[in-house]
């Protein structure tokens, strides 16, 4: 069956993935210390809704599980769909272009040249905060930057962009980096602590204004990647074949690519680094859609967002009052499954 005929159905699965990743939201909101029942949290969330708000009086909620549910709970949740979403959904895209299974949304450095920020940050006490943003995270954001521009500049040849001398440039820098970031934390040793549990990946310190910087960028950033399918279809295929059929293929690559790292400087820069879900989820989504990035791309985004907010409730909720941190919840995770997969994939050819 093509993929013509096969879109209404995707398209339902899609409404149904949205409506049950909503759930597992409000589902989230009410696991934690303070016992918060479904119904509770449901009206805290819908009395902050214009129009729904009225039906809602204020005498029914309880002001303590309210600050709890909006204040602490919902930021981290909002922030984490965020995070997943856009991890799974550049992996998906990585994955295709590069034509690689193995490639996932760090693989050009990024996450070591975001590291190497954050760790200069916090060596050196940097750590106030700057128009509303922390230096951390700045210094992150800046390190992803200063780490793209540096592997495109040594992958270029003449105006072309090889995906060998990508991946592989990408892997010298970050080495360089981590190299650096290590070096870094032997002589600041009393900063090791922190700067382990940033690389980590952690959304605790979740607020509504890094929410509501991050949300409006990940709609953006899906529906922009999501465009790019057909394109990313015929080149994951064969890039000959793709410019035989007119697609620009060194101009999609760069567009992609400077995207794709604006994306995940991004993501890195508020939440640390968050392995495995941009590795994981893209493959699961084929499972259920297929290799068409048309459909696979969007379910890559849902699925990735439903990952990271059961990680991320399981890190604050399984050893309370410690936290994990979420990378680690998602590596124990991802990698097992990832085995898993790759043990399928042998019996199939093994067939």
């Amino acid at each position: 069956m093509s993929y013509f005929n096969k879109k209404l159905k995707y398209r339902l699965l899609l409404i149904i993935s949205l409506a049950a990743l909503v759930l597992i939201m409000l589902i989230s909101s009410t696991i934690g210390i303070a016992d918060i029942s479904m119904l509770s949290a449901l009206k805290i969330i819908l009395s902050k809704m214009p129009g729904i708000n009225i039906l809602i009086s204020g005498e029914q909620i309880n002001s303590t599980h309210e600050m709890i549910v909006l204040n602490i709970r919902m930021p981290r949740i909002v922030l984490a769909a965020a995070i997943g979403a856009l991890l799974s959904i550049v992996g998906g895209c990585f994955q295709g272009l590069f034509r690689n299974p193995m490639a996932d949304p760090y693989v050009l450095g990024i996450s070591n040249g975001a590291g190497l920020g954050a760790t200069i940050a916090i060596v050196f006490g940097l750590e106030s905060i700057l128009l509303g943003i922390g230096m951390v995270s700045l210094l992150a954001f800046v390190g992803a930057l200063v780490t793209t521009v540096v592997v495109y500049t040594i992958a270029n040849v003449g105006g072309r962009l090889p995906a060998t001398n990508l991946l592989l440039s990408g892997v010298a820098v970050g080495l360089f980096e981590y190299s650096l970031i290590t070096i870094l934390m032997i002589f600041k040793r009393d900063k090791i602590e922190g700067i382990f549990m940033w690389m980590m990946g952690s959304v605790n310190a979740a607020s509504w204004e890094q929410a509501a910087f991050l949300v409006p960028i990940t709609i953006i950033g899906v529906i922009i990647l999501c465009l790019f399918a057909r394109d990313l279809n015929v080149i994951s295929s064969n890039e000959e074949t793709a410019k035989s059929l007119g697609v620009k293929v060194e101009t999609v690559k760069k567009l992609l690519l400077g995207i794709c790292s604006l994306l995940i400087a991004v993501c890195v820069s508020v939440s640390g680094i968050i392995g495995f879900v941009g590795l994981v989820v893209p493959h699961a989504a084929r499972l259920i859609t297929g290799s068409d990035h048309r459909s696979m791309l969007p379910f890559s985004a849902v699925g990735g967002a439903v990952f990271l907010v059961i990680c991320d409730t399981l890190a604050r909720s399984i050893m309370p009052p410690t936290e994990l941190p979420v990378g680690a919840v998602t590596s124990l995770f991802g990698a097992p499954y990832f085995i898993y997969l790759l043990i399928k994939s042998k019996k199939k050819v093994r067939q």
